[in-house]
């Protein structure tokens, strides 16, 4: 082979090498690069996914050493796992029936209620202490009138006697004019302690024990309708009305009684 020819071998041998190597190095880079971009790909996912996880809303700086590129990447901020659930209660109002049946009494009458506007139980407050530390104002209005209508005639206190004429004979009670035959109506509940004739002037009496020292009387009755022992209560007839006894015509004589002293009826009635 001539010289010539193989120099021009020789050149495009060498030629080729170097055409080779180039590529070979191409590549090997291509390679390279293409490992470093893999790997700073799986670094940021790695860092998404660490920042979704703890729930961060900030900015997280990746340095890419491959690249020489910095990378800020905004991740959004998440709500957390767990959300508070608040539940609300809606208060309704509730409306009560109240049925009774049909063979359930109906009754209007006045219930024991120991207020001022039931006579017994103001009575029963009043008498709390001894009827005579009763004052007045207390005692005022807690008996019932001794007939349904009130008449007064001669008042209790010092008057002139209209049998005797004695100037300063003490009136033990309040008179009130009535006709005979009257019922005659207890002031208050309580229980009889006399009923009887009276031998010094009361003619037909009936004495009702109201407790704690009070007492009331019913003289001059024409006939008596309790005995003694009896329980009766406020309103109750206990005789009718008449003239017996030291009387000089019908009607009653009525006597409150305070430990066995007699006071003026009007402050209780």
């Amino acid at each position: 082979m001539s010289e010539v020819k193989q120099r021009g071998r020789r050149r495009a041998s060498s030629q080729a090498t170097h055409e080779l190597s180039s590529v070979v190095g191409s590549r090997r880079e291509a390679i390279a690069a293409e490992r470093a971009h893999s790997s700073s790909s799986t670094t940021v996912a790695q860092l998404l996914r660490a920042g979704a996880s703890s729930g961060a809303g900030q900015k997280v700086g990746v340095a890419m050493a491959a690249t020489g590129l910095v990378l800020a990447v905004a991740l959004p901020a998440t709500q957390a796992s767990e959300s508070l659930q608040m539940e609300t209660t809606t208060a309704s109002a509730v409306e009560t029936v109240v049925t009774a049946g049909a063979e359930v009494p109906i009754t209007f009458a006045a219930p024991e209620v120991h207020s001022a506007l039931n006579a017994d139980g103001k009575l029963k407050q009043t008498l709390q202490v001894n009827a005579s530390k009763v004052t007045p104002q207390a005692s005022k209005g807690t008996l019932s009138a001794p007939l349904k209508t009130l008449a007064p005639s001669s008042p209790f206190g010092d008057r002139i006697s209209p049998i005797t004429g004695q100037v300063d004979e003490h009136h033990t009670g309040q008179d009130f004019a009535v006709a005979s035959g009257t019922d005659v109506l207890s002031a208050a509940g309580g229980t009889v302690t006399f009923a009887g004739w009276h031998q010094y002037g009361g003619g037909n009496r009936v004495v009702v024990d109201h407790g704690n020292g009070l007492s009331t009387s019913y003289n001059h009755m024409s006939s008596i309708t309790v005995k003694v022992g009896q329980k009766i209560e406020r309103g109750d007839t206990v005789g009718l009305s008449g003239s017996t006894g030291a009387s000089t015509g019908p009607h009653l004589h009525f006597e409150v009684i305070v430990n066995d002293e007699t006071v003026d009826p009007m402050g209780w009635l």
